[in-house]
């Protein structure tokens, strides 16, 4: 019998929750997991834990938090503030999904004894006969697609990836859908900013986290 054990990584936003409670419609056992990244950021406040397990609680599955905050330090935040001091314009949003998102959570989906992870992203993942294995695709979302901050994530996860939201086209459908279910996030504003700089101060950032100076012109 297919091992249908999915570890679901929520940010407390409709879209994941949405996820959560499409796998569980499909017959997947979910466990919800938020982990948390960075203390003060977007998606790493008290509100994001709360509303993610107040989600859980709401269509009956498992919800638990997981402290990733050094790793997030090593592979993210210092790759950001590096990139800077080089004159580089970094993405951290593609080197979280590769390292945090679909890295560590494998990791920690394998020891819960899970075949499958996901997340609520507008990506999809099929079986290609041309190259003989699992590719990364474009959802149905058009604009709102985000297959191209995937693109660098472990390949030989893709079979192990499960994206709930492939086929919608619209952020609507999915709001719908969390209001029919009673889901109190159906209305939550999309978070857009980076994650760890919430008020799109780069440069304050900086100057808090590093070294880093403005140089006086």
């Amino acid at each position: 019998m297919e091992n249908k054990k999915v570890l679901l990584g929520m940010s407390g936003g409709v879209d994941s929750s949405v996820s959560a409670l499409l796998l569980k419609n499909q017959g997947y056992e979910v466990i919800g997991a938020t982990l948390e990244l960075f203390a003060g950021s977007s998606c790493c406040n008290v509100n994001t834990y709360i509303d993610a397990k107040n989600v859980c609680n709401a269509i009956g599955i498992p919800h638990f938090t997981y402290d990733y905050k050094d790793d997030f330090r090593k592979y993210i935040i210092d790759d950001f503030i590096n990139c800077y001091a080089n004159c580089k314009t970094p993405n951290p949003c593609i080197e979280c999904n590769k390292y945090m998102k679909f890295g560590f959570m494998y990791e920690k989906a394998k020891e819960l004894g899970c075949n499958y992870i996901a997340t609520g992203h507008y990506a999809k993942t099929e079986y290609s006969e041309e190259y003989k294995r699992w590719v990364l695709k474009k959802s149905k979302a058009g604009r709102k697609d985000q297959s191209y901050v995937l693109w660098n994530m472990p390949k030989e996860l893709i079979e192990h990836i499960v994206f709930p939201l492939a086929d919608f086209k619209d952020k609507e459908e999915i709001r719908e859908i969390a209001r029919e279910n009673n889901l109190k996030v159906a209305n939550k504003p999309d978070s857009e900013d980076i994650c760890f700089v919430p008020d799109g101060n780069y440069k304050k950032f900086l100057e808090n986290n590093s070294s880093i100076k403005p140089k006086p012109r």
